[in-house]
């Protein structure tokens, strides 16, 4: 099966768990989102790329013009759409796609936001460049992500415990790769603010409905990983751990 075809089916499969997940609904992170699109000179035009169960559109879309939640999985934009209907979010539209190729014409957005998704692209090089294309020139991209230890040792216990977790998993990416991928594409960017995030070992795989032998090794993982690693993800006794995320803010480099 192709990658885009596991991402799909693996979120496909756990959408409405998305919209109830607390590690997805709530943080500090979608009130900044709010802020910097408030912030903005006019009520913008918000793409949500990877918009997943839909919580940035709904944290930017009382201070927007409109947002469209843009996602590979029907299943998720059907969650989006629906729970936008209850919460009276009228200017939320919903388009599936692919995000290394947008359906959007050129300087369509004001603002583009991901929020826990780039981690699932498989080509973010290609993502970046569309994203560049459909923002206007003055435009505010604002990416949320997990992001990996700059230590290699951490770096490589991550993408392994991800990589079991979630079979669509392709990279949390290092904060210093962000810099550079998002300097490649054209853009200069802000590191704009870090925070731990804590993940309930029971919750965190039911959410994804990981099979009982890869929870297993996930455990197993963990429990044998060197000290230094399981202090830096505060590893518990229940496996329970906290993982790094980052938010970036950019913008098209000027010439």
């Amino acid at each position: 099966m192709q990658q885009q075809a596991v991402v799909a089916q693996q979120f496909g499969n756990t959408a409405s768990a998305y919209l109830t997940s607390t590690v997805h609904s709530q943080g500090a992170d979608l009130a900044q989102l709010r802020e910097i699109a408030a912030a903005l000179p006019k009520r913008p035009l918000v793409l949500d790329l990877g918009c997943g169960a839909g919580h940035a559109s709904f944290a930017v879309a009382p201070v927007a013009e409109s947002v469209t939640a843009f996602d590979l999985s029907p299943e998720m934009l059907t969650v989006v759409a629906n729970a936008a209907r209850d919460r009276g979010l009228g200017n939320i539209g919903t388009q599936q796609g692919n995000v290394a190729s947008l359906p959007f014409a050129d300087a369509s957005f004001c603002l583009v936001v991901t929020r826990f998704s780039a981690h699932h692209w498989l080509d973010v090089p290609a993502a970046l460049r569309e994203v560049k294309r459909v923002l206007k020139p003055r435009g505010v991209f604002v990416i949320i992500d997990i992001t990996a230890p700059e230590t290699p040792l951490h770096d490589t216990t991550l993408q392994a415990v991800e990589l079991l977790r979630d079979g669509s998993h392709v990279r949390d990416y290092r904060p210093a790769e962000w810099t550079r991928m998002l300097d490649d594409a054209g853009f200069t960017s802000e590191r704009v603010n870090d925070w731990k995030l804590d993940m309930r070992f029971d919750d965190w795989t039911a959410r994804m409905r990981t099979p009982a032998e890869r929870v297993a090794a996930i455990r197993s993982l963990f429990r044998t990983a060197p000290e230094e690693t399981r202090n830096y993800f505060a590893v518990q006794a229940d496996d329970s751990f906290s993982i790094d995320s980052t938010l970036f803010k950019a913008a098209q480099r000027q010439p």
